[in-house]
Order: structure tokens, then sequence, then C-alpha cells
């Protein structure tokens, strides 16, 4: 684990090093400097500095763009050799609830750097309102690749849009300023005091989690010493980011990991078992942008000529947006093309004893609200072309279970509801497999399974075996 995170800091190091390397650099050459000769007086003042001082190092190494290059290096070693920016304490106590002054401390540090830095080795007549604009910049973007959560933000996920619940915490309890809660939203408090039965507990929390969207859970157990084993599992699978918080070191009957802290006292027991979270979702948000945006422009000719094909069939609307259930329980409006008659959502009642599906599924074969002349588009899945729209938006991505109804997720049983700790996706597991399937517990296995092995990899995977999918006879659609 140590080496993991030796190897993170030393990536986002390197990233730093050449991203403001290049950026000094490119900033200098065409904003610092008013002409070639003021550039030639600092690099025979630098030239003059090192036959003086380090009359060992060969002349032909010395230019002002390797300068750069040590300047930045250097001031990154000190940068990092500090716990301010290389480590984020989540359970440390916050009452800012901005990044003003994380912003200004970087600031100060790297002005500080910067002035001296120039003033020792002589960079005169340079721009100073270039130069000020300089000294605000490089601190931005320190703060943003500070740690995920900005860059997340950027992508669609930010953490001041994260919800908690608490159990058993005081309203009034230092631990509500603990920096982990501060930034997001209290959505419920909640007082359960027997945990002897394990069934309180976890019906309360898949309640809530049915109806709200929720990414952080605190529980206050006071001075029980080991929880019961059925919540033990149930808050390791459940995915999501735990604390607990009691008098007496916990004892745990799972392995798995997690952080520890004493804090006023009590002991705090944090870990996040979030599936796609951190740089895992920022790589991921990366990938589902560029494919989302070369599926819009490769799809574009096609989606005109469906648009037009609606239009003479069946008339104005050509898409429709369907509520669903996204990331964590956020409800989103899903596109699609329209292949149903107008309005059909609403014949679902009445169809119900046409339902062929089991459990939450709905599938009817033949199904007499689709329009006869547009079955082909929904065969080949053409009418999920406008989700590439939510996958920009960050509603969905390109793999991932497929979003269903609010409806649908409220029949979920507990361990199913896990398919919501996942971003959706426009194809699946279940896609290039069994698409066409009314079993339920089909859906749930490639689900399941999709949730406890997710990598990037797996995703390439499923993402080259979807075409093949689309016009394989034993898989029609999407």
């Amino acid at each position: 684990m140590r080496l993991k995170s030796y190897l993170k800091y030393l990536t986002r190091f390197l990233f730093l090093q050449v991203l403001l390397t290049f950026l000094t650099i490119y900033y200098f050459d065409n904003f610092l400097i008013y002409n070639q000769e003021i550039k030639q007086n600092i690099y025979l003042n630098l030239i003059e500095d090192a036959t003086r001082f380090m009359p060992f190092i060969n002349s032909e190494f010395i230019t002002i763009d390797s300068f750069f290059v040590l300047a930045i290096f250097i001031f990154l070693i000190i940068l990092f050799s500090t716990k301010f920016y290389t480590y984020v304490n989540e359970l440390s106590f916050s009452i800012n609830r901005n990044l003003i002054d994380e912003y200004f401390q970087l600031y100060l540090l790297w002005t500080s750097y910067l002035f001296v830095i120039f003033y020792i080795f002589r960079f005169e007549s340079v721009s100073r309102g270039y130069l000020f604009i300089y000294s605000f910049l490089i601190p931005f973007i320190l703060l943003i690749f500070r740690n995920t959560e900005f860059i997340s933000s950027l992508l669609g996920r930010s953490v001041t849009n994260e919800a908690f619940i608490t159990f058993n915490l005081d309203d009034n309890s230092n631990f509500r300023n603990l920096r982990l809660l501060t930034f997001r939203k209290n959505i419920g408090s909640f007082n359960i005091r027997n945990f002897n039965n394990p069934d309180n507990l976890i019906k309360k929390i898949d309640k809530i989690n049915k109806e709200n969207k929720i990414n952080l859970i605190i529980i206050n157990l006071d001075t029980i010493k080991t929880i019961n084993e059925k919540i033990e599992k149930y808050l390791i699978l459940l995915n999501k980011k735990i604390l607990l918080i009691s008098k007496n070191k916990l004892n745990f009957k799972n392995k798995f990991i997690y952080r520890y802290e004493l804090i006023d006292g009590r002991n705090l027991i944090y870990f996040n078992n979030d599936v796609q979270y951190g740089s895992k979702y920022i790589l991921k948000r990366i990938i589902d942008i560029v494919l989302s945006i070369f599926g819009v422009i490769l799809f574009l000719p096609i989606s005109l000529l469906v648009i037009f094909l609606i239009l003479i069939t069946d008339g104005y609307p050509f898409f429709i947006k369907q509520r669903r259930v996204g990331l964590h329980g956020n409800h989103f409006n899903m596109l699609k093309f329209r292949t149903m008659k107008k309005d059909s959502h609403k014949l679902r009642d009445s169809l119900e004893d046409l339902n062929k599906g089991k459990g939450p599924l709905f599938k009817i074969e033949d199904d007499p609200r689709i329009i006869k002349k547009l079955k082909f588009i929904r065969e080949f899945s053409l009418d999920e072309i406008p989700q590439f729209i939510n996958v920009l938006k960050g509603d969905m991505s390109i793999v991932g279970p497929r979003p269903l109804f609010d409806d649908d997720t409220k029949l979920f049983d507990t361990s199913y509801m896990r398919r919501l700790n996942v971003l959706p996706g426009i194809t699946g597991l279940l896609q290039i497999n069994e698409r066409n399937t009314d079993d339920f517990s089909t859906w749930y296995k490639y689900d399941i399974e999709y949730i406890e092995n997710w990598s990037l990899y797996l995703d390439l995977k499923i993402i080259l075996r979807t075409p093949l999918a689309i016009f394989s006879k034993k898989i029609k659609g999407l």
C-alpha cells in the first residue's frame, strides 16, 4: 500500500514537473520578455553566475530553459516535502467550506520562491504586469492537481453535490466539523441504539438509499467494541464511504482496508469502497468524453436519417426524455430516439398482464406500443445514440449497468442496490451476453459481476465486443 502511494506521488510529481516547466518556458518566451536583447542579458547573467559559483558545470548545459527545469524541480521538492500539499486529511477538523485559504497558502509559497529566484539570478526587465498574472496562474494549477476532488468536480462529480446521513451523532457534535462532512450535504440524522438487531440499521439505510442520493454514512457506535458481523459485511459491500465513531477501539471479523484516527478521545474508522471514485473516476470520465464526442460525430449522419424517418412516420417529437436513476441514486433524464407511440410509458400499467419480465423488468413480446415501421431502429440500438449526450453531461458512461426507472429501483433487494454505485452505461456485460433475457436474475448476475470486477480494461473489452453483439443473431440490440 505504501509503494502504491509513493508511485501515485511520483506520477503526480513528474506530471507537474512537465506541465509547469512547459508553461513557464512558453510564458517566459511569449509574455515576460520584451525582446531578444533582454533574454540575452538574462542568459549572460546565468553564465556569469555559473562561472563564479559552479565552474565545474559545462557552459553548454546552461540555458534559460534548463534553469527553469531546475527551478521548478526544486520548488516541487520543497512543496512535496510538506504534508500540506501531498496529504489531504479528510478526518481533520475544518470550518472552511471553500478552497480560498488553500489557494492563498500555495500562492504565498510560490510567490516567495519565485521572487527570490528572480532576484538572486538577476531576471531583470521582465514585464511586471505579466509576472503578476503568472504568480496567480501556477498556484491555481497546483490547487487543481493537489487531489482528485477538484478535477472530479470539473468532470461532473463535485464533492459539494455529495450527500451523507448520520446515526446517533448529535447536532452539536464537534465531529460534524470534520472536513469529510463540511463539503457534503446532510440529508438526514437518525437514532438507532440497538445494534444487536442488524436489520434495524440495514433496513433504514436501504430505505433511505432507495429514496435519496447517499455517498457517505456516519455511525456513532458510542461504547460498542465489536459490531454485528451482518452489519459489518453489509457496510463493506455497500460500496460507499463509511465513517464509524466509537469510544473503544473496534474489532472486525472481516479483513478490509480502512483508516484509523484517534480524535478527541474517539476512535474513527474510515473506509471508502466507492467503486468509481478519485483517479479511477477521472480516467473513466476522460475515456467517456473522448468516445462520446467521437460517437456523436460518427453517428451524426445516421442520427439525421433516424430523425427524418421518425418525423415522416409518426411526427414530432423525434426523441423522448425518460427519468432514470444514475450514480448513487442521482436522477437524470435519459435521451432516446422515439420508437414508440406518443405517451406510451403511460400505458405501462394497463399492459402489465402482457409483461413477461421477472422482477423489476418490463418486457412484452411484440410490444403494441412500438411503431412497426421503426422496429429496426430498436433492433440495432439506433434509438440509444442520443445517450452519447448523457455521457458528455456525466449522467451516464459508455459502459455500465443500464439505468432503470425509479419505480424499478424501489423493487431492488438490499444487495442489488449496489448497481447504483457505478455510472450507468449505454452498453455492458449484459448487452454483450444475454441482452434479450426476461429473467431478472440474469441482469443481477451480470451487474454484480461488473461491479465486483470493474476496471478500465474490462470497460475497453466490453466496448470492443459491443459492435459484434449488435449484429449477432443471438443478441439483438443493446
